[in-house]
């Protein structure tokens, strides 16, 4: 692997948020938008690139869009329910 930067991008025709580590895969979270609100059904991060930030960084990147667009956020993946838990500064999103 020859970069450690965790880059995120939004593939919203997918729904989803994508996480690479120089060109490589590492994770993605998965969205939904439905009545003012994002749901958050799913985290994932590939093994190898557990422990190094990646999931947590999926979840900034969501939960920053949906305070950008107004939404209130569902967290229905356990990992994004866990992420709001340790960082109150998001729980006003939750609804």
């Amino acid at each position: 692997m020859s970069d450690d930067r965790v880059m995120v991008s939004e593939v919203a025709e997918g729904g989803r948020f994508e996480a690479h580590v120089g060109d490589e895969p590492a994770g993605l979270i998965t969205y939904r938008i439905a009545g003012g609100r994002m749901v958050l059904p799913h985290t994932e991060v590939e093994p190898r690139f557990e422990g190094r930030g990646v999931g947590s960084r999926l979840a900034v990147a969501a939960l920053d869009a949906a305070r950008a667009r107004g939404l209130s956020v569902v967290p229905a993946c356990p990992f994004v329910r866990a992420y709001i838990d340790r960082h109150p500064e998001y729980g006003d999103l939750v609804g």
